[in-house]
């Protein structure tokens, strides 16, 4: 039964490919207005859990509640319709667009032709590399820049919950530190985020709720700082695994206060 309060939450969700499975029994609420940041080893489950939210990937059990409307079983259009982007690992932009054409395509869904400039005049407020590079072909830019004009055009849709993975992939420090500022300017003017980030402790840092997946489960889950200050992170990226939750049988630890 969903919660109509809860922003969005994964309940029970087992989901793979191929008929294994990838997430086995995936659990926990991601807060409206905030940034939660999954993090984990590879093969754990993070991006096979952001395809899941975009409908990429249908769960074989369980539920996902968008402000108490169910996914699974939706497709992607009808997902990005109630107000969920993803923008994806790998660069999607049209090379030999321009950037001015590419950030329009993200309004393929929306008929009004003055709403549709009401949020270009929006997405030009929030990333001047669109004004300034308008006319010059995506190809041009370097991958910070495209990441960035990937992040307007998924504004086009004027979406509730951005979902991004891993954003900072093959970015150098200084572009990654641009990338992870406008995340939080997206965040600032209204967009609920979800990521998966390679870069843990900088995503972490940023972030108002972190959770850890291993093995395809839920271990823990937090603040960003508590996720982020607790020791058994450092024991996951070394390789080990996590000790067994202080809670018993009875669900994966919660740091802090409920």
């Amino acid at each position: 039964m969903s919660d109509t309060d809860v922003f969005l939450r994964f309940e029970g969700v087992v989901a793979g490919y191929g008929g294994g499975d990838v997430l086995k029994g995936v659990d926990f609420d991601v807060s409206q207005g905030g940034v939660t940041c999954i993090v984990g080893p590879n093969g754990s489950g993070k991006s096979t859990l952001l395809k899941a939210v975009s409908g990429l990937v249908k769960p074989r059990l369980g539920q996902i509640w968008f402000k108490g409307r169910g996914l699974v079983g939706l497709t992607p259009k009808e997902i990005l319709q109630l107000g969920v982007v993803q923008v994806p690992q790998q660069h999607s932009l049209f090379r030999e667009m321009t950037v001015l054409e590419n950030v329009e395509l993200g309004a393929f869904l929306v008929k009004d032709k003055k709403v549709i400039q009401q949020r270009m005049e929006h997405v030009r407020e929030v990333f001047p590399i669109v004004g300034e590079r308008a006319k010059d072909k995506a190809g041009s830019l370097s991958g910070g820049q495209q990441r960035l004009v990937e992040f307007a055009r998924c504004l086009m849709l004027d979406p509730e919950l951005v979902v991004l993975d891993e954003p900072s992939m093959g970015l150098d420090p200084k572009t990654l530190r641009l990338v992870f500022e406008t995340i939080r300017k997206m965040n600032a003017v209204g967009r609920t985020v979800l990521l998966v980030e390679q870069n843990a402790r900088q995503a972490l840092k940023m972030s108002h709720d972190g959770v850890v997946l291993e093995n395809g489960t839920v271990r823990l889950r937090g603040t960003g700082s508590e996720v982020l200050n607790n020791p058994e992170i450092g024991a996951l990226y070394l390789g080990g695994s996590i000790a067994p939750p202080s809670s018993g049988p009875n669900g994966p630890e919660r740091m802090g206060h409920e």
